[in-house]
């Protein structure tokens, strides 16, 4: 049984654009190249060949992926979320007591996770050291180098 992943609107579209991208345009160019290279000749010598089978296959795994997630996708009624506690779709104010530096992270599923536009993974370290917390309690959260202690300044639902 897959685990329920959830999802914004806008994050379930997404992933819905990009399984559409790969099912209706790559996987027919996919095809194509194969068809294209098993005309250049013999296979059992064709590189090209085996190029384009092994690009198809990758391409076959990435879209069952997709698909996976898709089929077991929630979405969440932002709205409706407790901000009493650290939860999925939280944003969330942190403050690391070993350096004092401040950070804003807001908690979304493992395929919407972008470090780089403050978007942890509940599944990553620090998500599942916040998860279930208050404001004013402390996350201890394990990470590769030791353990990390975050004070949780805020939560809310942007």
């Amino acid at each position: 049984m897959s685990k329920v992943s959830y999802y914004t609107k806008e994050g379930l579209k997404k992933l819905t654009d990009e399984l559409n991208q790969l099912k209706d345009i790559e996987r027919p160019k996919a095809s194509n190249a194969i068809a294209e290279a098993r005309d250049k000749g013999d296979l059992s010598e064709n590189a090209e060949y085996d190029a384009a089978k092994e690009a198809q296959g990758m391409l076959e795994m990435q879209i069952s992926k997709l698909e996976e997630f898709a089929s077991t996708a929630r979405i969440i009624d932002e709205s409706q979320l407790d901000v009493s506690k650290v939860l999925i779709h939280s944003t969330v104010k942190i403050k690391n007591q070993t350096n004092g530096m401040e950070m804003v992270y807001k908690l979304v599923a493992q395929s919407e996770a972008d470090l780089a536009t403050g978007k942890i993974s509940v599944d990553s370290p620090i998500g599942k050291g916040l998860l279930g917390k208050e404001v004013g309690e402390i996350a201890e959260v394990t990470v590769p180098n030791g353990i990390m202690n975050f004070d949780i300044l805020e939560i809310s639902r942007d």
